[in-house]
């Protein structure tokens, strides 16, 4: 029931998720008449791969999340989250309230051992074709201690390197410039405590302008400055397609122009189309959830939903267990 529109992107992004997958199975959580009706539409009413679970609250995108994880217990959201706890479902995906899924979810879930805060972590594109790289957190902790930065950067390299297949992961920490020098207290320890653990291949400090430069595999950041960049550098990709769309309409010659270089630009938009990369992770729970835009469209939903797909079959949240327990140290 959560995001900008709601079932009127979630539902038809499910159906298109089980056409497209023989094997995927969803519980639907929300209001019953709605989906219902919806599935009655499309006559997907007796479909055995679908369940739907009434709940009786939601989540409003402008909620208080302690609020959320006080009052809301019937919420779409919620039960979602229990359904993960229960083992009912494998994975749970949201559009809704970011902070009242972080914590609704931090709640239910718990951590995994030895993590102290969960992230927010998703694949972005990079200048070179079939390559992404991993950025975290994007909004799910404002602030971010050495520490929990540093153990960002653990988490970070098995991402990259269970579910991307990359060996020894670059990881990077962005900052507001490469000198050692720059960067405030907290960046410059997590770089110390970064670079001291020989199973993570710390490359160094990251600037803006280089997020996509294929310099590191994982990007390490606070929530707030992570959400900040992601935004920037979507509104960015959105004004370039529409400034070219606009030259490219205002004469004859253009117009050819853009006729000619269609195919080469459609494949570049594409690539930069932030929809294919939609699905930021909730890394670092005892559970899979994944995180979807708010203004996502039916196609990034429907990638959320195979994202969490992907995270299920290849269990990320137990090679994290694995991975993380013997590596990470105690850096209080």
């Amino acid at each position: 029931m959560g995001g900008d529109q709601g079932p009127l992107v979630t539902l038809p992004a499910a159906m298109l998720a089980i056409d497209k997958s023989p094997t995927l199975r969803l519980i639907l959580c929300g209001d019953k008449s709605i989906i219902s009706n919806f599935l009655q539409e499309h006559h997907q009413q007796n479909n055995p791969r679908l369940t739907v679970h009434h709940t009786t609250d939601i989540v409003t995108m402008d909620e208080k999340p302690s609020s959320a994880l006080r009052t809301k217990k019937d919420s779409s959201m919620r039960k979602a989250i229990d359904f993960v706890h229960s083992g009912q479902a494998n994975a749970c995906v949201s559009a809704g309230n970011t902070g009242a899924l972080f914590t609704i979810a931090h709640f239910v879930l718990k951590t995994l051992p030895t993590v102290e805060r969960p992230a927010l972590i998703s694949a972005l594109p990079t200048h070179y074709d079939n390559k992404h790289v991993f950025m975290l957190d994007l909004g799910a902790n404002v602030f971010c201690d050495s520490s929990v930065l540093y153990q960002f950067g653990a988490m970070g390299t098995v991402m990259a390197e269970e579910v991307d297949d990359i060996e020894k992961p670059r990881v990077a920490l962005l900052n507001m410039g490469v000198e050692e020098i720059k960067g405030s207290d907290h960046i410059k320890m997590a770089a110390t405590l970064l670079s001291e653990n020989p199973n993570i291949n710390y490359v160094g400090f990251i600037e803006g302008n280089d997020i996509f430069n294929n310099k590191a595999d994982v990007i390490v950041c606070d929530g707030f400055v992570g959400n900040v960049a992601l935004k920037t550098c979507e509104g960015v990709a959105r004004l370039v397609y529409e400034k070219l769309k606009s030259v490219l309409s205002q004469h004859i010659f253009a117009r050819l122009l853009g006729r000619i270089f269609a195919p080469t630009l459609k494949k570049l938009f594409k690539a930069m189309n932030p929809d294919q990369y939609n699905g930021a992770s909730l890394i670092g729970l005892r559970g899979i959830v994944i995180k979807s835009h708010g203004n996502a469209g039916i196609t990034a939903f429907t990638n959320a939903i195979f994202e969490a797909v992907k995270e299920t079959e290849r269990q990320v949240p137990e090679k994290i267990t694995k991975r993380l327990e013997p590596s990470v140290i105690d850096t209080h």
